[in-house]
């Protein structure tokens, strides 16, 4: 089934507009007065639906107008579709339904992780960003170490080299895990568990192991297993690294 109404995605719920609607279901009523009459049926501003404002071209001297709509969740449009008896508002029912069950599918689930996970990846970028400018500000370097021992949030072992190539140590992510792995932090043997942290690493709390899902053309899921250091870890180091 092809896109009958635009589906508009906002906080990770699927919305849609109650003029496309209204249209598509060819409502006769003026469309402020049959939403209205449908917020009768019990639903609730802010809930089931939000006020929203447009453009529209208009006949005035300024060429357009302000007028209002609204964004409705599926339920509230399955609904509405479904108290209009007739076969505009059941196509549009079936749509909808269509749309959310594509929406909780498994593969859809898995993408609006990964999307949630790209846009914390980034905005973690912006922080290590930050971080980075605030050393070049802040001396001596030891206060730089200092100030991490508040943090709660895991770096990558390469956030963690520019940090500490940024307080004068030159190094870089590679070389980082081969320090690493030659001083018992990281396992070194060849293996699925290679650059994994070590017992030791783990019982000092140094590391923490994330896992992502990845899915891949064939349709079958793996489990990536990337290494991170703890706040505790960032201050082990970065302290190991200046004295």
């Amino acid at each position: 089934m092809g896109e009958l109404i635009k589906i508009e995605v906002k906080d990770g719920q699927q919305l849609v507009s109650g003029r496309e609607l209204h249209e598509f279901l060819e409502i006769k009523t003026p469309y402020t007065q049959w939403f209205e009459r449908m917020c009768e049926y019990g639903f609730i501003e802010n809930t089931d639906y939000i006020l929203v404002s447009q453009k529209s071209e208009s006949s005035n001297i300024t060429g357009v107008k302000i007028v209002q709509d609204h964004l409705v969740t599926l339920n509230m449009a399955k609904e509405i579709s479904m108290l209009q008896r007739n076969e505009k508002g059941k196509l549009a029912r079936q749509y909808f339904i269509k749309c959310e069950e594509a929406w909780n599918s498994p593969e859809m689930i898995l993408a609006r992780a990964n999307q949630i996970q790209s846009h914390m990846i980034e905005d973690y970028a912006k922080k290590i960003e930050v971080l980075e400018n605030k050393v070049r500000e802040d001396k001596p370097k030891v206060l730089f170490a200092e100030s991490v021992t508040a943090s709660k949030t895991s770096i990558l072992v390469g956030d963690l080299a520019k940090i500490i190539k940024q307080n004068g140590i030159d190094i870089g992510q590679k070389r980082l895990f081969e320090w690493m792995r030659e001083n018992a932090y990281l396992i070194k043997r060849q293996g699925s568990d290679y650059n994994m942290p070590t017992q030791k690493s783990m019982e000092l709390e140094l590391f923490e192991i994330k896992e992502t899902a990845v899915t891949h053309s064939d349709g079958h899921i793996s489990i990536n297993k990337t290494p991170k250091v703890t706040g505790k870890g960032q201050v082990y180091f970065i302290n190991k690294f200046l004295r």
